[in-house]
């Protein structure tokens, strides 16, 4: 896979974010929201563990929407306006397309949840009383790295959201198709997951795999990092019970986007029709 040709894609897909008024919007109220909730939390007993708790699901649920605003339209855009047809008469393959329209795409929504989070840190720091007693009083205790932490799973988790958005807007033949796949990425990742591990949760026959399945599923992966890499070490604490195996979940989150982005490469030059 050759490099000038994904970075060509990726420059293009970055100055069409830019652009995009609505989508500047989205971003604005995304930013708005993580950053009124860090207000909220300023001064709060537990300091940066305490706001990522109360962080950690307004992520989880928002953060697939921002990714559906930022891709949903990007690759069927393209083939809506024949910019498709012309690629193919290019030496650009169709994983260096896929993969540069990723990044023009996942790069921009990674820097605004980061830029928003690190905003929502600094305003709930302000203020901020002495460590709770409950917290631990080792390097890994109530520190900004416990919430930096935080920040980077929050992106990485972003990138997923966005790879199957991507491949959902790959995958579309028309414009409603493309805003049904893009939602149903949303859904799937936000809450039909989740449900379906609750489900399996109900039969009992699952026992100690729990801890497995919760890897398997992107916004599930995501929070069983997070309770486990940020919050359990500062906790003076240890609850005992693993709530995720993070080995499991990080594979997890790095394998559906592996998946995603070859979906979409094997579904963006489709056949011509007759």
């Amino acid at each position: 896979m050759r490099v000038r040709p994904v970075v060509a894609v990726a420059n293009r897909e970055v100055r069409t974010l830019l652009r995009n008024r609505a989508l500047s919007a989205v971003v604005g109220v995304f930013a708005v929201v993580v950053i009124g909730l860090g207000g909220a939390s300023m001064g709060s007993p537990g300091g940066y563990v305490s706001l990522t708790y109360d962080l950690l699901l307004p992520v989880e649920l928002l953060v697939p929407v921002l990714a559906f605003a930022v891709a949903f339209q990007s690759i069927r855009g393209d083939d809506e306006r024949g910019t498709l047809s012309i690629l193919r008469t290019y030496s650009v393959s169709r994983p260096e397309y896929v993969l540069g329209v990723f990044v023009g795409r996942a790069l921009p929504a990674f820097v605004a949840v980061v830029a928003a989070l690190a905003a929502a840190g600094v305003v709930a720091s302000l203020g901020a009383p002495e460590t709770s007693s409950f917290l631990a009083t080792h390097s890994a205790g109530d520190t900004p790295l416990v919430y930096a932490r935080f920040v980077l799973l929050a992106g990485w988790y972003t990138l997923a959201t966005v790879a199957f958005v991507l491949a959902g807007s790959a995958l579309a033949r028309t414009d409603r198709e493309a805003l049904a796949a893009g939602i149903g990425a949303v859904v799937v990742v936000a809450f039909v997951a989740d449900l379906a591990l609750v489900a399996l949760l109900t039969t009992g026959f699952v026992g100690d795999l729990i801890g497995v399945l919760v890897g398997l599923a992107p916004a599930s992966a995501f929070r069983g990092l997070v309770l486990e890499l940020v919050i359990r070490p500062a906790i003076a604490t240890d609850p005992g019970v693993a709530t995720a195996h993070p080995v499991v979940s990080a594979f997890g989150l790095a394998g559906w986007t592996v998946i995603a982005l070859a979906a979409a490469a094997a579904a963006v030059w489709r056949p011509v029709e007759r």
